[in-house]
């Protein structure tokens, strides 16, 4: 099966380990990482979301306006609007870029977050209204017949769009969790599942997970599977290692007091931390644990050829989408994606040639 690879497309250049230049959001780094990831062989960009960030959608639009060929992953949270209305915003942006949309939904791991933007649901309720929201886009996307809706969360009458998204039946549906709950509601409505790396042990009974959910709703295909690292490479292990330690200490010096995370992804990563510092080939935890957990955070460490193989070792339980962020977002996405990712297309094509040969 193919392999794909997910950048980030930040509005600025900072990140863990140092601030950004100039304001949250400047267009002109927008399109220079983005056009970076264009050009060195990267798939998509993620457009992340968070409740003081830039808006994501208008981040987007700019680079769907702007790049022809680069895929757009858009955030988005269902608390911060109507689904008649976001899924019209979908479907525009899906025109705008030629079908090139995929929209990754957030349920949301922080109750304090999300009562930043006014949404005072608990997190079981979340889940179920985002269930229900996905729904309700896909319908928009896909009914050219006026029809009602009566939810839970979500009521409206005779109700039909006037733009409709070039993708053919509609754009790809991205979510992600470690929870019963998100298992349970990815496993039933998303296209692509995205996991935070752990070690290949345990992201194989998250695969697992997610297959029982989908069958228990019921699908005969179930979700693809992203999983998300922070790469760390150089030349050499040893200049590998230096610089991951460099890394963490930059974390620590930039990092405030942290709050305990309440959603499961990111207290998994916590107790993996407290187990250990590296798992099978080339997983760390210290950048997790210096963070508190927070978001895709575990890095792989080494040589290109060490981390590639480290990939390559997931891809053969199934997961077929890469998400990789480094720390320095612009230099990272290039190296990478010259010193990474031709190695592990090229392995992937390998086993692939093997599989079609032994099916004859």
């Amino acid at each position: 099966m193919p392999v794909e690879f997910l950048g980030i497309a930040a509005t600025n250049d900072g990140s863990e380990t140092s601030p950004r230049s100039g304001g949250a959001f400047d267009p002109e780094y927008t399109l220079r990482l983005a056009r970076a990831h264009e050009d060195h062989g990267w798939d998509r960009v993620l457009f992340a979301y968070s409740s003081g960030s830039p808006d994501p959608a208008t981040g987007a639009a700019l680079l769907a306006s702007r790049l022809d060929r680069l895929q757009i992953l858009l955030a988005h949270r269902p608390n911060i609007s109507y689904p008649t209305y976001a899924a019209r915003v979908f479907a525009s942006l899906d025109q705008l870029s030629g079908g090139r949309l995929t929209v990754h939904f957030i349920t949301g791991g922080s109750d304090h977050e999300q009562q930043r933007e006014g949404d005072t649901l608990t997190k079981d309720e979340r889940y179920a209204r985002t269930r229900e929201y996905i729904r309700v886009v896909k319908k928009i996307w896909t009914s050219r017949e006026p029809f009602d809706h009566e939810g839970d969360f979500y009521r409206f009458r005779d109700y039909v769009s006037d733009v409709f998204p070039v993708q053919q039946p509609r754009p790809g549906v991205s979510f992600g969790g470690s929870s019963p709950a998100a298992y349970a509601a990815g496993g039933a409505e998303a296209d692509i599942y995205c996991l935070w790396g752990e070690p290949l042990a345990e992201t194989a009974e998250q695969i697992e997970s997610v297959r029982q959910a989908a069958a228990a709703a019921g699908r005969k295909e179930v979700p693809r599977i992203q999983v998300a690292f922070r790469p760390i490479i150089a030349p050499t292990e040893e200049l590998a290692w230096e610089k991951a330690h460099r890394t963490v200490g930059a974390i620590r010096a930039a990092r405030g007091p942290q709050r305990d995370p309440e959603n499961t992804g990111s207290q998994r990563l916590i107790a993996l931390a407290e187990r250990g510092e590296r798992f099978d080939r080339a997983l760390w935890t210290p950048t997790a644990a210096a963070t508190g957990g927070a978001g895709n955070s575990n890095a792989l460490v080494g040589t290109p050829e060490t981390v590639a193989q480290a990939l390559l070792d997931y891809y053969d339980l199934g997961v077929d989408i890469i998400s990789a962020r480094g720390y320095d977002l612009l230099g990272d996405a290039i190296d990478f994606g010259r010193h990474v990712i031709p190695i592990v297309r090229e392995e992937v094509a390998k086993r692939d040639a093997q599989l079609a040969e032994a099916a004859l």
